[in-house]
């Protein structure tokens, strides 16, 4: 799989991902603005800038913006990127074929129910089964995101140490593929 070719992963526990369109932006304003995500991610924008985010992501390298749906409804965000082209790989000893992950559950109905942990050890598996040269999937989330942090560990992913970020101080998650 490449970052450039839109792609569409088949998950398993019932999970469908499918990029982002203009389309999306209202809904992935609304679900921004929401106190749970907006203190973590900070990006409370209008539609109309969602609407230019996923046009300048979709048309890039770096990252896919995508939508993620559960029993055909959707009730997330999601970030895949490659870190090599992104601001982390200047923090940790990555590999070129290394992905990054960025998640948010915007349907708060669905929050705090195991459905973050199933999520991301569906995408880790399916990023790690679709690219053989990807070894491991990384993420960044915030020391203080206690619930984000404990969704990663019980998919999977392991702590690597504290990384200082311009913005924040994450924990390097990392689950590699002999995990799988």
């Amino acid at each position: 799989m490449r970052c450039d070719s839109s792609p569409l992963l088949h998950l398993s526990h019932s999970f469908d991902l499918r990029p982002a369109g203009t389309a999306d932006a209202a809904r992935i304003a609304q679900w921004m603005s929401q106190p749970h995500i907006q203190r973590w991610w900070q990006q409370d924008w209008s539609v109309a800038r969602w609407a230019q985010e996923i046009e300048q992501q979709a048309a890039g390298e770096h990252s896919v913006p995508c939508v993620v749906a559960v029993e055909a409804e959707d009730f997330g965000y999601v970030e895949l990127y490659r870190v090599r082209l992104d601001r982390l790989a200047e923090h940790y000893a990555y590999d070129d074929h290394d992905w990054g992950v960025h998640v948010a559950i915007g349907d708060l109905t669905r929050v705090g129910r195991g459905l973050g942990r199933r999520l991301l050890r569906a995408l880790a598996d399916a990023l790690l089964a679709a690219d053989s040269a990807c070894q491991r999937v990384v993420a960044e989330p915030d020391v203080t995101n206690s619930p984000s942090i404990r969704a990663f560990r019980a998919a999977g992913f392991e702590e690597r140490g504290e990384l200082r970020l311009p913005d924040k101080t994450a924990v390097l998650m990392v689950r590699e593929a002999s995990d799988v």
